[in-house]
C-alpha cells in the first residue's frame, strides 16, 4: 500500500485541556455546548476571537445553569445570545437550545495545536461532562497518529483519548465497542462493558460520565481513568 493510500484516517477524539470555559461550565452543570465556528475579531485580532456556540440541555434550567457557569468563568467574555428555542437545532441533543456569541482569548484554543500536528477539524465540537468530542481527519500516516497525539498532549497540556478511528483501507469504523477485552484488568473491563451497555459510546451518548459513575458507585475521576486506559489498550493492543 502506498503512503497516499494509507493517509487520511478519520478519528473521534475525547479531549480535555486547561483554561477552557466550556469544559468548566459543562463539568459542573448538566448542560452541554456545541462549538460551531471561531473567527478573529476585527477590533482586536491579536487579542481575542469570536465564536458561535449552542448551549443545550434537557430542561430550561439545565441550559440557564450552563450559561451562568460560562458567564462566571474567568476565561470567557460577555455572552451575546442569538436565539432561544424549544426543540433540536442541528446536532444538538436535548429539548432546549440557545445559540450565542462569545469573545475569548485565542491562547486558550486547542484547535491550532491539533492543526499543527495534522488533525483537521471536520465537524462541530461537542462539549459535555467537562470533555470535548472532536471529529478530525489526520493528514499524516496511520503509524504517526500516536506520536502526533502525544505532541498535542504535551503542547496543550491536554488529555486526549481516541474513541474511534477509520482508515481508508478499512471497511468500517474501528471503535472500542467491537474489540476484544482480554488485555483489560477486571476493573477496566467492568467500566468499559458498563459504558458500552449504557450507550456511552453511541452518538449521541446515551449516558453521561457522571450518571455512569453514580450507577457504578465510583468517582467520576476513577471511571474516566478506567475508560481511558481500556480505550488505549483496545485501540493499540500491540
Amino acid at each position: 500500500m502506498s503512503q497516499t493510500d494509507s493517509a487520511g484516517a478519520r478519528l473521534t477524539l475525547d479531549l480535555w485541556h486547561p483554561n477552557c470555559w466550556a469544559i468548566e461550565a459543562t463539568d459542573c452543570t448538566d448542560g452541554g455546548i456545541l462549538a460551531h465556528t471561531v473567527q478573529q475579531t476585527a477590533q482586536s485580532p491579536a487579542a481575542s476571537v469570536n465564536g458561535v456556540f449552542t448551549a443545550y440541555g434537557a430542561t430550561k434550567s439545565d441550559v440557564e445553569n450552563c450559561l451562568d457557569a460560562v458567564r462566571a468563568s474567568p476565561h470567557a467574555g460577555e455572552i451575546q445570545e442569538l436565539q432561544a428555542r424549544i426543540g433540536h437545532k442541528r446536532d444538538a441533543p436535548g429539548t432546549v437550545v440557545r445559540q450565542f456569541l462569545l469573545e475569548y482569548d485565542p491562547e486558550e484554543l486547542v484547535c491550532p495545536t491539533l492543526l499543527e500536528h495534522g488533525f483537521v477539524h471536520s465537524a462541530p465540537v461537542r462539549i459535555e461532562d467537562g470533555r470535548e468530542r472532536w471529529q478530525v481527519s489526520f493528514t499524516g500516516e496511520r503509524p504517526e497518529i500516536q506520536s502526533a497525539l502525544d505532541a498535542v498532549e504535551a503542547d496543550a497540556d491536554a488529555d486526549v483519548s481516541v474513541e474511534s478511528i477509520v482508515t481508508p483501507d478499512s471497511d468500517s469504523e474501528r471503535s472500542v465497542g467491537g474489540l476484544r477485552t482480554d488485555s483489560l484488568t477486571p476493573a477496566q473491563r467492568r467500566a468499559f462493558e458498563a459504558a458500552r451497555e449504557a450507550g456511552y459510546y453511541q452518538w449521541p451518548r446515551g449516558i453521561s460520565v457522571r450518571e455512569l459513575a453514580d450507577q457504578m458507585d465510583i468517582s467520576k475521576t476513577t471511571l474516566l481513568e478506567h475508560l481511558r486506559t481500556a480505550e488505549s489498550k483496545l485501540l493499540d493492543p500491540e
